[in-house]
């Protein structure tokens, strides 16, 4: 068991601590700061990460389709539907694992950037000389500069917020955010009772954590989760935050005015009868014509039996 601390250690407590100094020592003296350039340098590391897993998303999402003719085709023969799925998989190279590769890398950051703010923010002797043992003995600015400050904004990250309002409200709401952004559409009815528990759960759960933790993780989780949400709009689109802008009018907008088509006057009375002329015209050459076809057709007639 020892061993596998001092690993845990040295692999990522002492490298956690000993960055979160330097840059401490390069942001005017402000240890919020410098989580904030922590977090981003995290997310930079796993900005490849990040875009395999949101493209593997998309492409998840443009399965469903197929995925719910399977189940529909073979929804009483699981087995049979499983084995369609896994060779559908394999022909247009997704791996469903691939979405969960960056939440799996975090949980251990997590950790450590946990351990890392209470040994870095000492609130006993005890602990501030346990501090000096994780200090790399090759990097003096990293001695220089403790005892750290932890004051940011109203907070003070080694404790959790003091109002337990603001700080888990920002945690839920950018964590509902970044789920409502990797959410995958679904494609039967249980998915999408699962996928809602998901987006409601994981804020609730992580806004309960902001409570008991220290506030630089919650610090943490709010820039790590507004810099995935950019990166995922940006790999993906942002269709699922735009569906959540309700479509207004303009309110100066007017509607065009119907078009109608104008009444018809009434005939006059010398229209009228010009009317009737034609008509009456068109009525007797009609039977003009007739009457030359019938006397056509008896003159032939006529003529046949003569010749013979």
């Amino acid at each position: 068991m020892e061993v596998i601390i001092d690993i845990w250690n040295a692999a990522i407590i002492r490298p956690m601590i000993n960055s979160l100094i330097m840059i401490y020592t390069y942001t005017v003296s402000n240890f919020g700061i410098s989580i904030i350039f922590f977090t981003i340098l995290i997310r930079l590391v796993l900005v490849p990460l990040t875009v395999k897993q949101s493209r593997q998303m998309k492409a998840m999402s443009a399965l469903q389709p197929k995925l719910k003719e399977i189940q529909e085709k073979y929804k009483n023969d699981r087995q049979r539907a499983s084995k369609e799925t896994m060779s559908l998989y394999r022909q247009q190279g997704v791996n469903p694992l691939g979405c969960l590769g960056p939440l799996f890398i975090q949980f251990p950051i997590w950790i450590g950037l946990y351990q890392s703010i209470i040994q870095t923010l000492p609130s006993t002797p005890e602990r501030l000389a346990d501090l000096s043992r994780h200090l790399y003995s090759w990097l003096p600015q990293v001695h220089e500069v403790v005892p750290l400050n932890g004051q940011f904004l109203w907070l003070d990250l080694a404790f959790p917020d003091p109002s337990p309002i603001v700080l888990p409200l920002l945690v839920g709401a950018s964590m509902w955010l970044m789920q409502k952004m990797t959410t995958m559409p679904s494609g039967s009815a249980t998915q999408e009772s699962t996928n809602r528990m998901m987006l409601w759960m994981m804020p609730v759960m992580f806004g309960f954590f902001t409570l008991n933790f220290p506030s630089g993780l919650a610090l943490y989780w709010i820039v790590s989760n507004i810099i995935g949400v950019m990166i995922q709009g940006f790999v993906t689109g942002w269709g699922p935050l735009l569906k959540l802008i309700p479509a207004t009018r303009p309110k100066d907008a007017i509607p065009a005015p119907a078009v109608v088509p104008a009444a018809e006057e009434p005939a006059t009375v010398e229209e009228t009868a010009t009317h009737a002329d034609n008509r009456n015209d068109g009525q007797n050459a009609r039977g003009g014509y007739r009457a030359r076809s019938k006397g056509a057709r008896r003159r032939s007639r006529g003529g046949r039996g003569r010749r013979r």
